[in-house]
């Protein structure tokens, strides 16, 4: 994968020096922003025509704030989520079809059926769980940075926060251990404007929040969290630099949620509808497909192929969680309860 780099000019600020991304990645990049979309939309549509999910936070919108972070990572390192997870997930590698079955509340779900929308987690990927606690997943991801130091490894563990997160004690508390212990963790806030109807120029005093990287001397960046690329780019280099040993970053992803807070939010309490429109005219997939189709880094008959492979694989994940088994009585207990030795 095409490196980068950060220079730490001053404390809290970083310069990013980066390659283009290859064809692959492109195709890469694409075929996950599209695919957590057509998740997002379908979950949608099934909630409003009666399908009891759960609660859900849709992540439509933001597709590339985690594709670009997921793209600069290897198999092998962390994420840790928020109560907004699904996009996170699908673009580390869960399975749709596990992931919409948890939906349902099925036994084939990643949880079991027993965690829903805001427990879904898959080690196996390096996902380390969606978090319903706004802020608690940057100690999940401080841990599991602490670990790969204590074994030697080249894991790095991302942490993904949104900006109602950013003022809470958890992050703080983390981001300072992380920086003290020099740790090989990046910490991503998506700034989507709104705690669920607060905006953030009313919360949250500094311009901005990647600012604040410098009380823990490490780098910060702010960048467009519409534009994959300029993610990947930022992501790359503070992974690269948390890889090589020199400690956590900071990214701010500047992006919009389309949808409410949740299911049930109506959003036309605190935004206005030209807002709306002026943030889906900045859609990250639309700006994506029109870029490299401008600069012929790809052809109108892949992304086309994607799309329609994408469709057809979320079609195939609803019918895999519609006859999927509830799980039996008997498990009423089971992965709720540790029994320790004696």
């Amino acid at each position: 994968m095409p490196q980068t780099t950060t220079k730490a000019l001053t404390p809290g600020h970083a310069e990013i020096t980066a390659l283009s991304p290859t064809r692959e990645q492109l195709l890469w990049m694409y075929d996950h922003m599209t695919l957590i979309r057509e998740f997002e939309e379908r979950l949608k549509w099934l909630v409003e025509t009666g399908v009891p999910v759960g609660a859900v936070h849709y992540y439509t919108g933001q597709e590339a704030c985690a594709v670009g972070v997921c793209a600069a990572l290897e198999p092998t390192d962390w994420i840790a989520s928020t109560h907004r997870g699904h996009g996170h997930c699908i673009a580390k590698g869960v399975e749709v079809h596990r992931m919409m079955a948890e939906l349902y509340g099925k036994s084939t779900g990643t949880n079991r059926g027993k965690g829903g929308s805001m427990h879904i987690t898959d080690v196996r990927v390096g996902m380390l769980g969606v978090n319903p606690i706004v802020g608690m997943g940057a100690t999940h991801a401080v841990g599991a940075a602490l670990s790969a130091k204590v074994r030697h490894t080249s894991q790095v563990a991302v942490a993904f926060f949104g900006e109602g997160a950013a003022s809470s004690g958890a992050l703080h508390e983390a981001m300072n251990l992380a920086a003290i212990w020099t740790l090989p963790v990046v910490f991503v806030c998506e700034n989507n404007r709104y705690a669920q109807s607060t905006p953030v120029e009313y919360a949250v005093a500094a311009s901005n929040i990647s600012d604040r990287a410098a009380a823990y001397r490490m780098p910060g960046v702010t960048v467009d969290g519409q534009d994959v690329t300029a993610v990947w780019a930022a992501a790359a280099a503070a992974i690269g630099r948390a890889r090589s040993g020199g400690g956590p970053s900071l990214i701010e992803c500047k992006t919009y949620r389309y949808y409410g807070h949740h299911q049930g939010d109506d959003t036309r309490r605190y935004r206005t509808k030209e807002e709306e429109d002026a943030a889906r005219e900045r859609d990250c997939i639309k700006r994506f497909r029109e870029q490299v189709l401008h600069d012929g880094s790809l052809e109108p008959e892949d992304l086309n192929a994607i799309d329609k492979k994408n469709k057809e694989k979320i079609d195939l994940a609803v019918i895999f969680a519609e006859q999927s088994p509830l799980p039996d009585p008997s498990e009423l207990y089971t992965d709720v309860y540790v029994t320790e030795a004696r």
